[in-house]
């Protein structure tokens, strides 16, 4: 017979510690940001019972679908201090960036979520890791012109279509920032929809965790007149 449903949301049916060394190890994060990081995926797991944070057929694999998703922006700006995520649902990428940043000076993460269970359980992991980050349960259009010019670094992922999803990075680009987009399968398709709106200054990194993922690193946008 198969495992409940539910009983994959157990931590302690799931290999916790050598899944994480495995998707970790790519990284080489101190042993710090892995107990930070352990204890957001606990909390997670725990609250993943009452709270969709995530689709449940990919808790199995949390450490590689979403952990290691995760962390793969940051040496794609290393020199960012201040970053802001977009729609962080249960924490992907924003969480994960805070928990690796705990120790650099001046480090700091916005997390907009407009979803009040999804804000809520945000905030107990901030206070659950001790992490620079603050939360704001807010829509992105509303909050977007105040920390527009606090962040280095804006990033998103399974937000929007990219079309509409430009729109909402759009002013913290105009105020300096780049953004690090997460991109599935469709992402050609997405950006052929979206140059019919933008012009678009990028570039396209491989997913370290998906095949058919890309990572758009966008630096520059302009909307198209009539657009």
């Amino acid at each position: 017979m198969g495992s409940d449903p539910m009983d994959l949301a157990r931590p302690d049916l799931i290999d916790d510690a050598t899944a994480r060394d495995r998707a970790l190890a790519p990284f080489h994060v101190s042993r710090e940001t892995s107990e930070r990081l352990s204890r957001f995926v606990a909390l997670l797991l725990d609250r993943q019972r009452t709270t969709n944070l995530i689709a449940s057929s990919t808790i199995p694999t949390i450490w590689t679908r979403h952990v290691a998703d995760s962390l793969q922006l940051l040496p794609l700006a290393p020199q960012a201090r201040r970053w802001v995520d977009l729609g962080s649902g249960g924490g992907f990428p924003g969480m994960v960036i805070a928990c690796a940043m705990a120790e650099t000076p001046g480090a700091h993460v916005h997390l907009i979520e407009s979803i009040g269970k999804k804000a809520a359980f945000l905030r107990d992991a901030v206070r659950e890791t001790g992490v620079p980050a603050t939360v704001h349960h807010s829509r992105i259009e509303d909050i977007a012109p105040r920390l527009a010019g606090e962040s280095d670094i804006v990033t998103a992922r399974a937000v929007a279509p990219l079309k509409d999803l430009l729109t909402m990075i759009a002013p913290f680009l105009e105020k300096g920032a780049q953004g690090l987009l997460l991109k599935g399968q469709d992402v050609d398709a997405e950006l052929t929809e979206a140059a019919k709106y933008w012009t678009i200054e990028y570039t396209a990194a491989p997913s370290q965790t998906s095949p058919s993922g890309r990572i758009l690193i966008v630096r520059r946008l302009q909307r198209r007149r009539g657009h």
